[in-house]
């Protein structure tokens, strides 16, 4: 397995990441996270080491830079601004895609990054093949963004959790059919419980083996 750091240009400064590649692969999945998180969370790791288990290539991507992180710590601003998100993400995919033009390409944005997501979807139909969102709030991509998202995609959400699933299933009632939404039924915010973090890695993993044609 090889791992390396990597940097995104993306006309605003370049985006740090970590691209980690199994000695058998078969696609790549990009993690994105949210307001919560950096590519040095356990959570997104723990969901990276799945999917690398599972013969994908993965990409943790920081979508801010380091400024602007060092910035968020006063205002939140970046990280809420999806449009910003959606903008990097978009460059990610664009640069991973130049790099593995052979692979299927799938996406993994929790938080805010899974409207980052949908949107970096709606904008590259022909490059980007499925979407997983677990825990959080694709409903900020809006129904535009919503409506032209063209990929199968996975919804995640805690069954305790009772916010963030009525929010997830107004978005899968707003997506095209190919969606499905998968709860966690004990699960809590950000699927905080080891036994869900583990159940959210292992479901993301086997949709994206199928990259979204064969459902868990």
């Amino acid at each position: 397995m090889l791992s390396e750091t990597v940097t995104v240009p993306n006309g605003q400064g370049a985006l740090i990441g970590e691209l980690t590649v199994p000695d058998t692969v078969f696609g790549v999945a990009i993690i994105a996270h949210g307001s919560d998180s950096s590519r040095h969370s356990p959570r997104d790791r723990a969901v990276a080491d799945a999917l690398q288990d599972a013969a994908l290539a993965t990409l943790l991507i920081d979508l801010l830079t380091a400024d602007e992180e060092a910035a968020d710590w006063a205002t939140g601003r970046h990280h809420c601004g999806i449009g910003l998100l959606t903008h990097r993400l978009i460059a990610s995919v664009d640069w991973l895609a130049a790099c593995a033009t052979d692979l299927p390409l799938g996406l993994f944005g929790a938080s805010t990054g899974g409207a980052a997501a949908l949107g970096a979807a709606a904008a590259r139909p022909g490059i980007v093949d499925t979407v997983v969102c677990p825990d959080g709030r694709p409903d900020l991509a809006g129904d535009d963004v919503l409506g032209q998202v063209r990929a199968p995609v996975l919804l995640l959400a805690g069954g305790r959790d009772t916010e963030a699933l009525r929010l997830t299933r107004q978005t899968a009632n707003r997506l095209r059919p190919l969606n499905r939404l998968r709860v966690i039924p004990d699960a809590t915010d950000l699927f905080q419980e080891p036994q869900a973090l583990d159940e959210v890695a292992a479901v993301a993993a086997r949709w994206f083996a199928g990259m979204g044609q064969t459902h868990p």
